[in-house]
């Protein structure tokens, strides 16, 4: 059974059988959102279709932690040191570093947002600095405070250096400065706190009236499971470590709320592709939107999908990336039944296949452009918009085909311009280069006459015309291999490049004879 699947199962046997079924996810935006934190949106998005291909009734909500205090300045914000001012502000409050949006905290929540749908992933958004400005938890807070000795209890199990004495389960923003530079010194077993903080500043606060107060991360998470009846939360590895924030928030839920934890999968790393695990406040990060501009939509559901949740893996972007298009059109193949496969790995594709779909899967199967090829379509002719008209003048294509064949065409641009070696950059030249012809031996250039002659004298069909380039060679006296290192380096200065045959018939017979005619 696929992974998604045997987890859906899982949580029915383990929460019973309910209307409603809440799957959750979120984060602190306090710095680009990457790929790798990706992997829980999409391994809840795949959960939640899994139950809802059972026929059950699923709430996906996603929260953006907006209200934690900004405690470190990524390295990729403009004039980085200008916001040392606002470190223990809460990031919704702190500016925009990129004056784009109203805050540093919607600047990277907007730009997941806006990319998510593309990918098919639609979740219930919940501004956390709204639930807790707006006093939403206040009876959340109380039930904390109340059980603070079971709480520091809980903590101090899994601390190397207990809590100190005047601990309070319990954040306050100071009301005059703004920062959490605070401390609470007392409760009077309501809803009020009192607190003193670095500014000289004390007050009373009562967090039924006032949004100043927000508990903890360590015991945040295991109130919200409560609040927001979770049945299903994945968490990354650093997470899951013993003593880590799972294994207290499960034991502080139980003791403090007395209700059962969600179900729970962990969830490994991603990489990128030349090593290394990313850090959005070190720099080092391939956000969501940088893949989707790779690979199609369902490619990047296809990579979490056909992965398990516990299995590291890398976001490749050199020249892989053409067998990860080749690898997600087998799979495409197979569920339309045009590659041969059988049994339980047929049953594994088409699940897959089924779940990397951005809706539901197409009637039919959707055309494959190669991803090679049509990164020598953008070479040639600079442009998704001229190539894809290149096409249409050559092959039978309209409707969801010529969609699916722009979008790979648009996506092979973005690469040849991000990411592809000199190996695969080229340009067409309108004549053979000065600096190219001493290059070129007599028998080469008698060659290379021989072909012009054939390109204007007949229409060529691809495997007969690179039959005839033997042909032409022996004629000429050299070895094959001399004779495509002399058209390749009379058509882009370079000794070696794409097929030569379906290469020529891209450029155009036409275009090629007026190249090698300048020789």
């Amino acid at each position: 059974m696929f992974w998604a699947d045997q987890i859906a199962r899982r949580v029915i046997a383990e929460k019973g059988d309910k209307e409603l079924y809440t799957c959750a996810a979120g984060i602190t935006p306090s710095g680009t959102i990457h790929i790798g934190n990706f992997r829980e949106i999409i391994t809840v998005e795949l959960f939640a279709r899994a139950m809802r291909s059972l026929g059950k009734k699923v709430r996906f909500i996603y929260s953006w932690d907006d209200y934690d205090r900004l405690r470190k300045v990524p390295v990729n914000v403009p004039e980085a040191e200008k916001f040392q001012k606002y470190l223990l502000r809460p990031i919704v409050l702190t500016p925009d570093p990129w004056k784009c949006h109203k805050s540093w905290a919607e600047h990277f929540e907007k730009e997941v947002e806006s990319v998510l749908p593309i990918v098919g992933i639609k979740p219930e958004f919940i501004r956390q600095n709204e639930m807790y400005r707006g006093c939403k938890y206040a009876e959340q807070i109380k039930q904390a405070l109340a059980k603070r000795d079971v709480i520091v209890r809980i903590l101090n199990k899994y601390r190397k250096e207990p809590l100190a004495e005047n601990w309070w389960p319990l954040r306050v923003y100071c009301e005059k400065c703004g920062y959490e530079s605070t401390t609470v010194i007392g409760w009077d077993g309501e809803y009020t706190v009192t607190y003193s903080c670095g500014c000289g500043h004390q007050a009373s606060l009562d967090f039924r009236k006032t949004g100043n107060a927000k508990l903890p991360w360590r015991v945040d998470w295991p109130m919200r499971w409560d609040y927001e009846k979770v049945d299903f939360e994945p968490a990354g590895k650093e997470h899951s470590t013993p003593g880590g924030s799972r294994t207290v928030g499960v034991e502080i839920q139980k003791a403090v709320y007395g209700t059962e934890p969600p179900v729970y999968q962990m969830y490994d790393y991603i990489i990128l592709g030349v090593g290394g695990k990313m850090s959005s406040s070190a720099g080092i990060v391939v956000t969501i939107k940088d893949t989707v501009d790779i690979y199609l939509p369902e490619i990047v559901r296809f990579l979490f999908t056909g992965t398990k949740p516990i299995k590291e893996f890398a976001i490749m972007f050199d020249e892989a990336v053409f067998k990860v298009y080749e690898d997600f059109y087998t799979v495409e193949r197979a569920y339309y039944g045009k590659e041969k496969v059988e049994g339980k790995k047929l049953a594994q594709m088409k699940r897959i296949y089924e779940l990397s779909a951005v809706d539901k899967p197409a009637k039919g199967m959707p055309i494959q452009p190669n991803f090679k090829h049509c990164v020598e379509l953008i070479n040639i002719y600079g442009d998704a918009g001229k190539a894809l008209d290149a096409v249409k003048a050559k092959e039978n294509i309209s409707g969801s085909g010529l969609e699916r064949y722009r979008a790979i065409l648009e996506r092979a641009k973005n690469w040849v311009e991000r990411h592809a070696t000199d190996r695969y950059k080229f340009k067409v030249q309108d004549k053979v280069p000065d600096s190219v012809k001493p290059r070129l031996s007599g028998a080469q250039k008698k060659a290379l006459a021989a072909l012009l002659k054939d390109l204007e004298d007949k229409n060529w069909e691809e495997e007969d015309l690179f039959n005839r380039f033997y042909k032409i060679a022996e004629d000429a006296g050299i070895s094959g291999k001399e004779f495509f290192q002399a058209v390749y380096l009379a058509l882009i200065s370079k000794t070696a490049g794409p097929r030569l045959a379906p290469f020529i018939l891209a450029i155009g017979q036409r275009r090629v004879a007026k190249i090698l005619k300048s020789i």
